[in-house]
């Protein structure tokens, strides 16, 4: 899969650098809040181009830090909603950038973020991207968080651990594919940016990092009946991965399923990594079908 080529440089007249800020405002990265300060130029370029954003477009930054990428993301003319629970990299960003006009800062959880709530009362051309490094301990949650208000969002642009990239990309039948992989890839096509050295920061983790596009669909990639059932086939699926998905669906949905997962047309003595999204949609679909109607429940 190629990388998405990154257009031409961002304008330079208002960047921040990392380094020169570390030094100026005394800062020590927290291993607790896993802070490491991108100081790759390269990968600010990339990462810009993949928002492809415009004058008059927003951003919503998860985990702005120090401003640096902010900074880059306000030279394109658009405006930047922060997020930042940290209280000291919200004092370097007040110091920096907060006098200006297309910038408004959050001192917040992106977890507790709602995007209508965050939106409220603006005009939009087009509608906002995400973008931001996730840490590893809440990148999951954070995905699926924005990715339940998809019909908000044009795009998301994240850095994350080349580990859970390689799962976000993965093919079907391939060593990394997995229940993120066919959860995430029902609800938005997923691109590769680019790859990120760990020299490519201060101080340098231990782990590689890679920068991916997650372009929501409209509702789900393919037709299912019920969204939520087929979170819960793919998950229940892969909690026993190398066994088949007869025993691994039945240990999590109980002997009752059978006679749906059979009328799927499915074979059960399948592994769940061999099956595709659309496939997990078949299973999903006819359990729905054997699930009574609300209305008749508790007659």
């Amino acid at each position: 899969m190629n990388p998405i080529e990154p257009s031409s440089p961002v304008a330079t007249d208002v960047l921040l650098d990392a380094r020169t800020l570390i030094e100026r405002y005394g800062i020590r990265a927290k291993k607790s809040w896993s802070q490491n300060f991108l100081v790759d130029d390269r990968a600010y370029r990339a990462i810009v181009a993949a928002c492809q954003l415009n004058p008059g477009d927003v951003a919503i930054e998860i985990g702005a830090g120090l401003g640096t990428l902010t900074s880059h993301l306000l030279a394109t003319g658009a405006e930047v909603i922060a997020i930042e629970r940290e209280r000291d990299m919200c004092a370097v960003l007040q110091a920096e950038l907060c006098s200006h006009p297309r910038l408004t800062l959050h001192e917040a959880d992106a977890l507790s973020i709602e995007l209508p709530a965050l939106l409220m009362g603006r005009s939009l051309p087009r509608k906002p991207v995400v973008v931001g490094n996730l840490p590893y301990q809440i990148a999951s949650p954070l995905i699926f968080h924005c990715l339940a208000q998809r019909a908000l969002l044009r795009s998301l642009v994240i850095m994350v651990q080349r580990e859970m990239a390689d799962r976000l990309l993965a093919s079907v039948g391939s060593d990394a594919y997995s229940a993120l992989s066919a959860q995430v890839q029902m609800l938005a096509r997923v691109e590769l940016v680019c790859h990120v050295g760990r020299r490519a920061f201060v101080p340098a983790p231990n782990v590689d990092s890679t920068v991916v596009r997650l372009t929501p669909f409209v509702e789900s990639r393919v037709p299912v009946r019920d969204l939520s059932k087929y979170q819960a086939v793919v998950r229940a699926g892969f909690s026993q991965r190398r066994k088949m998905l007869r025993n691994a669906l039945l240990s999590q949905l109980g002997e009752q399923a059978l006679p749906a997962l059979q009328a799927s047309g499915i074979d059960l003595s399948r592994r769940a990594e061999t099956l595709s999204v659309s496939e997990f949609a078949q299973l999903a679909d006819a359990l729905t079908a054997q699930s009574p109607p609300p209305s008749a429940r508790g007659r």
